[in-house]
């Protein structure tokens, strides 16, 4: 005979978006697009501003996988952590 598989009832408070790590999830503002990185160039890096939290204001580049564009709003899990300045020629570039 065949085990009973046990199910939980999902539908009490099943709303509410759960973060496992424990800390602040925020919005965040693409501003600029820097480059692409990552082996085959699947990684976006771009500048973006934190619209809410405790870091709200500050501007940060991060690597984003998948179609981004100016404008964009992302949702971070941790605004930490910057990502790397991407290597290559930057002489003559202006910011």
């Amino acid at each position: 005979m065949a085990k009973q598989q046990k199910v939980k009832d999902k539908t009490e408070g099943s709303e509410k978006v759960k973060n496992i790590g424990g800390g602040e999830i925020v919005n965040a503002l693409v501003e600029q697009f820097v480059g692409r990185t990552g082996a085959r160039g699947e990684v976006s890096q771009v500048i973006v501003k934190v619209l809410s939290g405790r870091n709200e204001g500050r501007s940060m580049r991060r690597n984003v996988k998948g179609p981004v564009r100016v404008g964009d709003l992302l949702t971070l899990r941790e605004t930490e952590i910057e990502a790397q300045r991407l290597r290559g020629n930057i002489r003559g570039r202006s910011a």
